[in-house]
């Protein structure tokens, strides 16, 4: 563990380091906890960024710092007393950057957020919480004066993931086309409406706004009287639409199958899930949201189950090059699955569009 403590050597942390352990389950980046000797000192923790799949580390860093110093801002001006809980905060290394190269490795530093914890479980209690969380995040960022950048270029740019279908499919590199053509057919019918978003920005209609662009349940930490304390995992955060962190969640959290179920009786769109995230986020988010955007909430229902449906189809055309697969239909199965929550996403888009209505009407 020697070249550990020889790297938080390297960050400007109160205290005397005692131990560093392995902390967490993320799955992009290896995490460490921190723990000074002294009682008056806070933990830390230390974490390995991956460069792989965030190849500018400036600029990510850039784009947190901006993030949490608005958000920090906007905490003071609202006269929160316990900010340091409620944002995070990343420790300044040698050079006066909030991150250090070893040479090999990039590595960051931040607070400890005591008295913390995140849960795992999809429910309507805390799919409530993620919708006011989330949205009371786009909320205060809806006036931050930087411009960010784009971590992951493209990442939910839907013209650009059809695209990378069209190519897979003209390339045809594992000769798998004949034997998707039904699902290629419904993609394309369904391409042009998909891709509205773009073609509403490029003509000045909606705008981009700062994101998260990993709304998971997971990426909120919670007090001890199960409160919602600060929005996690910053890395992904950039311009998007509002689109991304409503429609992403409800991917995951509102589909009562598994992502790659084999059994498309089980996967369906949870309304009850819908409700509770809608719900909160409407009231986090109602404050800047133009009309074009809570109009097309439900679109952003049907996008993201779309959007993967076509990334795993791709995936499999072209041979499985991008996604881990435990056998080789894994990708074929996991379009099915996201192409039937497409469809129940389909179906109940009538009764999504009244509930948002509704919930307008009473918060009037």
């Amino acid at each position: 563990m020697k070249n550990l403590f020889d790297i938080v050597s390297h960050f400007e942390i109160q205290g005397t380091i005692s131990d560093i352990k392995p902390l967490g389950a993320g799955l992009i980046n290896d995490t460490y906890k921190v723990t000074t000797a002294e009682t008056d000192a806070p933990d830390y923790v230390l974490q390995r960024i991956n460069h792989a799949i965030f190849q500018n580390v400036e600029m990510l860093q850039n784009n947190i710092a901006s993030v949490t110093n608005h958000i920090r801002r906007k905490l003071t001006e609202q006269g929160e007393t316990d900010i340091d809980r409620k944002v995070l905060t990343f420790v300044k290394a040698d050079g006066g950057k909030t991150y250090w190269h070893d040479g090999e490795n990039y590595w960051r530093i931040m607070v400890f957020i005591p008295r913390a914890k995140t849960y795992e479980t999809v429910n309507p209690e805390y799919s409530y919480y993620a919708g006011v969380a989330f949205g009371d995040f786009q909320a205060k960022l809806a006036d931050i004066p930087e411009t960010l950048g784009e971590t992951i270029p493209d990442f939910h740019n839907m013209e650009f993931r059809l695209k990378q279908l069209r190519d897979a499919v003209a390339a045809n590199a594992a000769g798998r086309v004949a034997e998707v053509q039904y699902y290629l057919d419904e993609i394309e019918k369904r391409a042009d409406e998909m891709c509205k978003a773009e073609r509403l920005y490029r003509e000045g209609k909606l705008p981009k706004r700062v994101c998260h662009c990993d709304t998971k349940v997971n990426n909120m930490m919670f007090d001890e009287d199960g409160k919602v304390l600060c929005v996690i995992d910053l890395d992904t955060v950039m311009p998007s639409f509002i689109f991304s962190d409503y429609g992403d969640f409800l991917r995951t959290g509102a589909n009562t199958g598994d992502e790659d179920d084999k059994d498309l009786d089980r996967v369906n769109f949870n309304m009850e899930i819908f409700k509770a995230f809608t719900k909160g986020y409407l009231k986090g988010a109602k404050s800047f949201l133009t009309p074009i955007e809570i109009e097309n909430l439900p679109y952003a229902a049907a996008l993201f189950p779309y959007m993967q449906c076509v990334r795993f189809l791709a995936d499999y055309i072209n041979g499985d090059t991008y996604y881990k697969i435990k056998y080789p239909e894994h990708n074929l199965v996991r379009t099915k699955a996201q192409f039937k929550l497409l469809q129940s996403v389909e179906e109940h888009t009538p009764e999504m569009t009244a509930f948002i209505n509704n919930c307008l009407r009473n918060e009037e």
